[in-house]
Parts: C-alpha cells; sequence; structure tokens
C-alpha cells in the first residue's frame, strides 16, 4: 500500500515536469517568433501600423559673408512596400513615370537583390524611383490609387546660387553599398554627401531622421496618425555651414582662370581660413543633380582636363623658385649661412659645369638678393654646404634627415589636414629613398635639382599658400581650412591651434626682405602695388617633362600685418611672370581693394581671354562636338562676373621673366 502511495506521489511530478516544460517550450517560441524573428513583429507591426520616414533638411551652406551658396527645394520619391503591392497595370505605370517595363522589371529585381540592398524585407519601405519633380509627382499623385502598396515620400534636393566652387561644395548622391555597410543611418534610397565639403561634413550637415506612425485598418489603409502622433519622432535638421570662403573672390579666381588649367589658393594667414580654393577646369554645381546627373558625370569623367580633379588639394607640382624660401630659411637655422654669405654665380652653378642654369644677374651677392633675384645657384650652393658638413653632421644620411624634417615642419610631405576630402601628401624624400636609389653611394651634387625645387620634390597648391602664410606670420600657421563655422557647435582644436616650424622669427625677415625686393625690383615686378600696399612674393617656373613649363606665383600682402596669402599656378604657362604673376596681381586687388581699378582692366581682360590648353583636349574636343559641357574650349561654365563689363582683346606682352 506504501509502495503505490509512493509511485503515485512520483508520477504526479513527472507529470508536473512535462506540463511546466510543454509551457516553457511554448513562451520561448513565442517569444523567438516575436522578439527575435523580426520578420513576425514586422508582419504584425505592418498590419496595424504604418512606419514612414520623415526626412531632415540638409544644412545650409554660405559664404564668409552670409550669402547663401547651398539651399534645399523640395523633391518627391517613389516608395512602396512589397507586401502590399497588389496586381496592377504595369504597362499604365511605366508609361506614367516615362519608363519601360524593362526598366521596370530590372529596378524590382534590384531592390530584391541584397547584395545590392541589404536589409531587403517585404514588410518594409523600398525607394522605387528618386527626385520626382512637383509636376511629376502631382501627376501621378492622381494615379497612385490604380497602383496599391506605392505611395510618394517627400525629401528635398541641393539648389546652387552661383555656378561656382563645385569642387570645393561637392556633390549629393544616392548612397552606396559601403556607405550603408559603414553606417547604419542609410537604407537604400537615401542620399549624402560624395565630395568635397557635403562629404567632409556629412554628418552634420545630413541631421536625423524623425518617424510617423500612422494607423492601419483591416484593410491596410491609413486612418490617421497612432495615437494622435504622440509617437512620432521630428527630423533634427542638420547643422548649417558658413565657409571662410569669399564667393565673389572665387569666382573671379574662376573667371581668370577660363580656359587654363591650374589652381588659384588664397589664406587668411591669421586664422587659416581659405579665402578661395580656385581649381580650373571646374564645374557648375547643378549640373550634377537630378536625372542628369548620370549623363552629366560621365561627360566630365571622360575629358581629358579631369575638371573633377580637384588641383588645389590634389595635384602634385614641382614647387620651383618658392622653393628657395624654405631653403634660406633651413640654412639660416642650422648656421650654414648667414644673412651675409655670399656666393657667385656664372649663369648657372659652377660645380657641375653650369647647371643647373641659372639667368642674368649680378654676383656673388648675399641671401636676401638671392631670393629677390632667384638666383640657383645660390641655394644649390646652401645645399652642398649642408650636406657636405661633416662637423656638424656624421654623414650625408644624418644630414638630410635634417633637412628632410624641416621641411616637413614646414608643412610639406605630408596632408595638412585641410576640411577636405582626398587631400594628398605631396613628397619629400628621405635618405632611404636616395639610399636605394643610388645604392647608398649620392651626396648633394647628386640631388642638387631640390634646393630650387625641382627633381624629385612635389607640393601640393594648397602647401605652397600655406608656406606664404606661414612666412607672413614669420614662423607658424593655423591648418588651412573652409569651413569658418558650424552651426552650435565649436570647430575642431586642429583649426585653431597655432603649428610652429620650429624655425627663429629673425630668420624669416631675410626670407621677406628678399620676397619685398622681388617684387619691388626682382622677378615679381608685375604685382607690385605701391604705394597703397607692399606685396611680397616669389616667381617660379617649375620644369614640365610632359610639355611647356607650368607658371607659378607665391605671395603675401602687406608685408607687415599680412591679411593675405596667395598661390598661383598655371600649367603650361611659362616664365611665373608671364601668367601666375598678373594673376596673382589681380587677385590680390580684388580682395584688398574690394574691386580692380580701371588702370588694371586691360590686364584683366589680356589674362581672362588667354587660352592655354594643351593640344590633347583640343584633339579630343574636335571628337566630341556634340557634348553641351564643351561648347567653348574650356569646361568650366564660370561665366564673367556681372559687375565687369571687359571687352576682349588679343593675348600680348607682360612676359617678363
Amino acid at each position: 500500500m506504501k509502495a503505490n502511495i509512493l509511485d503515485l506521489s512520483k508520477r504526479k511530478y513527472v507529470l508536473g515536469g512535462i506540463v511546466c516544460t510543454i509551457v516553457l517550450i511554448y513562451i520561448a517560441q513565442l517569444f523567438y517568433l516575436q522578439i527575435v524573428k523580426s520578420e513576425y513583429k514586422e508582419s504584425a507591426d505592418g498590419n496595424a501600423f504604418f512606419n514612414r520616414t520623415l526626412y531632415p533638411a540638409r544644412g545650409i551652406i554660405s559664404d564668409r559673408k552670409d550669402r547663401l551658396l547651398v539651399y534645399n527645394q523640395p523633391t518627391y520619391d517613389l516608395v512602396y512596400i512589397p507586401r502590399e503591392v497588389q496586381v496592377f497595370d504595369t504597362l499604365d505605370f511605366c508609361r506614367t513615370l516615362g519608363i519601360t517595363q524593362e526598366q521596370f522589371a530590372k529596378r524590382i529585381v534590384d531592390i530584391k537583390d541584397k547584395r545590392l540592398n541589404p536589409g531587403y524585407s517585404s514588410y518594409t519601405q523600398q525607394t522605387f524611383m528618386t527626385q520626382l519633380t512637383y509636376q511629376e509627382s502631382g501627376f501621378l499623385q492622381e494615379k497612385l490609387y490604380k497602383f496599391p502598396g506605392f505611395f510618394i515620400q517627400k525629401r528635398t534636393l541641393r539648389q546652387y546660387t552661383h555656378p561656382n566652387a563645385g569642387l570645393l561644395l561637392g556633390y549629393v548622391a544616392e548612397v552606396s553599398k559601403t556607405q550603408m555597410d559603414k553606417d547604419n543611418y542609410y537604407v537604400r534610397g537615401d542620399y549624402g554627401g560624395k565630395s568635397g565639403i557635403e562629404l567632409s561634413y556629412e554628418k552634420y550637415l545630413r541631421g536625423e531622421k524623425g518617424v510617423e506612425i500612422l494607423l492601419r485598418d483591416a484593410h491596410g489603409r491609413i486612418q490617421g496618425k497612432y495615437e494622435e502622433g504622440k509617437h512620432d519622432v521630428a527630423p533634427v535638421s542638420g547643422k548649417n555651414l558658413t565657409l571662410s570662403i569669399d564667393i565673389e573672390l572665387q569666382a573671379y579666381g574662376e573667371y581668370l582662370m577660363q580656359n587654363k588649367v591650374g589652381s588659384i589658393v588664397m589664406i587668411e594667414p591669421s586664422t587659416g581660413e581659405v579665402l578661395c580654393l580656385v581649381t580650373s577646369p571646374t564645374y557648375d554645381p547643378s549640373m550634377l543633380l537630378g536625372r542628369d546627373f548620370g549623363k552629366n558625370y560621365l561627360e566630365l569623367e571622360n575629358n581629358p582636363l579631369k575638371p573633377l580633379y580637384n588641383r588645389a588639394i590634389q595635384g602634385m607640382y614641382p614647387p620651383g623658385s618658392t622653393f628657395k624660401t624654405t631653403q634660406g630659411l633651413v640654412f639660416l637655422e642650422e648656421d650654414i649661412i648667414t644673412e651675409n654669405t655670399m656666393y657667385s654665380c656664372a649663369g648657372g652653378y659652377p660645380p657641375l659645369g653650369g647647371r643647373p642654369k641659372c639667368h642674368a644677374h649680378g654676383a656673388p651677392l648675399p641671401l636676401i638678393p638671392a631670393i629677390a633675384t632667384s638666383c640657383n645657384s645660390y641655394f644649390c650652393y646652401g645645399l652642398a654646404a649642408m650636406l657636405s658638413n661633416r662637423k656638424k653632421y656624421k654623414d650625408v644620411q644624418t644630414a638630410f634627415e635634417v633637412w628632410k624634417n624641416h621641411m616637413v615642419d614646414q608643412g610639406f610631405g605630408y596632408p595638412l589636414g585641410v576640411d577636405m576630402p582626398s587631400e594628398k601628401r605631396g613628397f619629400i624624400p628621405n635618405s632611404k629613398f636616395y639610399d636605394r636609389a643610388y645604392k647608398g653611394s649620392w651626396n648633394a651634387s647628386t640631388i642638387i635639382s631640390i634646393a630650387i625645387g625641382q627633381g624629385e620634390v612635389t607640393a601640393t597648391p594648397i602647401q605652397v599658400a600655406n608656406l606664404a602664410a606661414t612666412i607672413a606670420n614669420r614662423g607658424f600657421y593655423y591648418t588651412p581650412h573652409v569651413v569658418r563655422q558650424i552651426q552650435d557647435t565649436a570647430l575642431d582644436s586642429t583649426y585653431v591651434n597655432k603649428r610652429s616650424t620650429g624655425i627663429k622669427q629673425q630668420h624669416y625677415q631675410s626670407i621677406v626682405e628678399g620676397m619685398a625686393r622681388a617684387v619691388t625690383g626682382g622677378t615679381c615686378r608685375g604685382a607690385n602695388l605701391l604705394p597703397d600696399f607692399e606685396v611680397c612674393g616669389k616667381t617660379g617656373t617649375a620644369e614640365n617633362p610632359h610639355g611647356k613649363d607650368h607658371s607659378i606665383f607665391m605671395g603675401f600682402a602687406p608685408k607687415d600685418n599680412p591679411t593675405v596669402a596667395i598661390f598661383v599656378i598655371v600649367e603650361n604657362g611659362g616664365f611665373g611672370a608671364t601668367n601666375a604673376v598678373p594673376m596673382g596681381r589681380l587677385m590680390l586687388q580684388k580682395y584688398l581693394r574690394g574691386e580692380v581699378p580701371a588702370s588694371d582692366k586691360g590686364l584683366e581682360a589680356m589674362i581672362a581671354n588667354r587660352v592655354i590648353l594643351p593640344q590633347l583636349f583640343f584633339n579630343w574636343n574636335r571628337n566630341n562636338k556634340n557634348s553641351e559641357l564643351i561648347q567653348q574650349p574650356a569646361v568650366s561654365t564660370v561665366k564673367q562676373p556681372a559687375e565687369n563689363t571687359i571687352q576682349p582683346f588679343r593675348p600680348g606682352g607682360f612676359d617678363e621673366d
């Protein structure tokens, strides 16, 4: 009897365990279906709710004088939820949108492809077509009842007030799979910055998305807001940007650079703010908008002059004679020379049989006249004296590393850290580079051309403009930047902290004096703005193995308490005095006076109408006469500034070395 009672008691526990196990299994399954496996939750929510994404207004962009450059205009996307799409007349749908049935079928296949559209779900909103105009949206809205599951989503499209600064501002386009993988903010059909400021400040400009929760009835029809919008999240607009760029100065620089290849960079030395960042050729930013984006982008990409290439921060050129200023500073700092050290010149560097060559000038001469006359021999002697100095350096490699480090401290060899994407570093060789090239057997004579900014040395226009700003400041600079202010946000400390070159301030005085004399009586006489402004300058003629030499000018003004530094390069422009100096003069006049005086209008016309393009462009142009982008010799869409009334005349004169 007692045994039966025990068996019954055991069976009770067994049955209780089985029941508990079954209950736990059901609970786990419900948890999995409702919480873990999102598809069922999406299905349930989708039956009752519709979450409509609310896109924020992208931040607007203004120039340093608060002139609007980039703003937003409403546009519309056609979106749909796949599981809600019912059978409809696809032919009518395609006719309404102006597409073929093949395009329709391909678009549907691409949307379902999770390699192209990560996170695809038939329960979530998908983008079928973007950037419908107001008129297209209105026409389609009238017929949407025929296409169940499709609806129109409002967003904004960038618009531009000026046809300038396309490469600086950048463009906005549909995000790629790579962008979606890197940042879960984006879904297929979203737009984001792709280049320029639009890319580098994307996280400030884009804002935060919102959501509107709408209630459905049993037939899936929208009945209104869920709980009167209590759970909605409003979008947060992107932050507005104020650029350091003066759009009038930018437009004027692009005007002077039309029909040419090159760059103009102007910097405010006291802040590092970039006043203009001209690249030529360029393009009107409004070209890369709307449904003509693909066609226009392809034409720009195929143009041999590379109008999508931002030469101001990516072009790597021999700095030419502008580099002599850095050499003088290093030789002074390293006690290789004094301001009064004199070297001879006999039309070239005597120890190497007159190479590199030099133009006629008085000799021997000390440092300041050597800067003013741009004597090649002087700086070759200086480099040779430094690299062969065994009292100070144990070997040529040690001496050269000291030289290289001084170049890096002056802003060369590495990206400066400009707030623009894809900045290049230029090239400053180190001793290991030459050890590999010459198997450890080399000296100053082997690499003497770097003393005059030739040979292996290259720099970007922004780096040389920054050199001018550094000399203007007598030994320090601020990292150049094109954004002056971010709404309600402090600038990164990178752009407000001084960066010292480590070279004593007194050494800069000699270089400044040499550059001042170059303008009043040397190779930069075309930039002389006395008595109103004392300009300091340095020309350069950078050797080009692929054609005519590049024309270069670097300078700043006024000499004391300078407010602007400038660098100009015109590819294939010849002597620095031929094209770069007069262009620099005009840009300085425009900035310092606010306008170009009547006395310089003839020079303005000559420079603006001068065509300096490589032959390969004309060959390409003849084969592409139907292209909308190349009706003129240059691809730049810049128009002459409205305030100028210039009568063009034939180029000529002003070819002073």
